[in-house]
């Protein structure tokens, strides 16, 4: 056999299609052995710059059998080295952990949709299910997470995709950079939501920088709402989150009944001069401060994007989380006390986007209409504070 037949027939896998090229030596895209959700995981790198004092980007690992997971991204950082920036165990042992969707979202880095964020509604008698009206019409959907306090409320987490696996996969490699991109026909979501969707992903590491996109369409006969959301971990290097600072260009929180439910209760609430001013430059030290909080009223360029900030002063390490979709409406910021990581999470919706308590306010959903199309896009850029 050709040697250089090899690499196209390692990547044939039976259920899905793969098709990647030789890549040459600065980047790379190679199908890995641990299988989750019944697909290879797939990582793509680069070469570090000989530039010791220039923090970059060099790859990232993807799940295709778990929605897309973008389960870890690593970096140089100057002083540091090779670091993880997303709170992960190693992909070799993502197989036993993520069993079920709700698993997916607990670490790693999920692609939320078609809603991010929390949606209440009447529980039905088989404690699986609730129902709740969506534009006009009554959905059914998987009751998947409560808070752990006795009598907590069954509610619809994170989307309908956390579980799914791509219908088909690519991968590849060039003198440009490297890629993996996932298809996915989502039909009406398995019954549990409006019109039906086709989706496409892809995550892209370049010389200038690392990122994803995520684009869906209506391919449907009715109207598609859709609410795009991602929940990546991302760590604090040094260990030590109490002098670790947010930053998020938001100008309003919205208040929740408590910290177990995380139900919002329509009441938004300034956040300028407050324990929560994630707005101010330089960002805001956590200190012991607890969040689960969806920050709104993004302050935004010209341009649309939005950019957050996390960075480590004591590590010397900056991350830009910068949303390049106009139609991101939020970030839910969580980060417990006791953990070094903050789950900062962009999205298109606000939390529980059609509860009544909203009123007339503009929650972020995007409503497609047949054959109309919509794109979430996200990049990534480590610096030096």
């Amino acid at each position: 056999m050709h040697k250089g037949l090899l690499p196209f027939l390692l990547c044939l896998t039976v259920g899905f299609t793969v098709s990647c090229t030789p890549p040459p030596d600065e980047f790379t895209a190679v199908e890995l052995d641990t299988s989750v959700g019944g697909q290879k995981a797939v990582r793509i790198g680069k070469q570090r710059s000989a530039n010791e004092n220039q923090p970059e980007i060099l790859g990232a690992d993807i799940l295709p059998g778990r929605g897309m997971n973008i389960f870890q991204v690593r970096a140089y950082i100057p002083g540091l080295g090779v670091t993880d920036l997303i709170a992960a165990p190693s992909v070799a042992v993502a197989g036993e952990l993520l069993t079920d969707g709700n698993e997916s979202f607990k670490v790693g880095g999920a692609i939320l949709l078609p809603y991010a964020n929390r949606i209440r509604g009447e529980l039905l008698p088989d404690l699986q299910l609730l129902e709740t009206p969506i534009l006009g019409q009554t959905v059914r959907l998987p009751a998947n997470w409560k808070g752990n306090e006795p009598g907590a409320e069954p509610h619809a987490m994170h989307g309908l995709i956390l579980d799914r696996a791509m219908d088909s996969v690519q991968y590849e490699a060039d003198s440009n950079g490297a890629r993996v991109i996932g298809k996915l026909s989502a039909d009406d979501f398995n019954g549990h939501w409006l019109s039906e969707a086709d989706i496409r992903f892809e995550v892209e590491l370049s010389q200038s920088f690392f990122g994803f996109r995520v684009t869906v369409e209506n391919v449907g006969d009715e109207d598609l709402p859709m609410g795009i959301g991602w929940h990546p971990y991302f760590v604090f290097p040094s260990g030590k989150r109490e002098q670790a600072r947010l930053h998020i260009p938001a100008t309003q929180r919205a208040l929740v009944n408590n910290y177990d439910d995380v139900f919002p209760t329509g009441v938004l609430e300034a956040i300028a001069g407050t324990h929560y001013d994630v707005s101010v430059s330089g960002g805001l030290p956590l200190g012991d401060l607890f969040l689960d909080d969806c920050f709104v009223d993004l302050r935004k360029a010209g341009d649309g994007r939005v950019v957050a900030e996390i960075i480590d002063p004591e590590a010397h390490y900056g991350l830009r989380v910068i949303g390049l979709s106009p139609e991101i409406a939020a970030f839910q910021a969580y980060a417990p006390v006791d953990q070094a990581f903050v789950a900062l999470e962009p999205q298109f919706n606000w939390a529980d986007p059609y509860s009544p308590i909203w009123g007339d306010e503009d929650t972020g959903m995007v409503v497609l209409k047949p054959g109309g199309s919509v794109e979430y896009a996200i990049r990534l850029e480590v610096f030096v504070p």
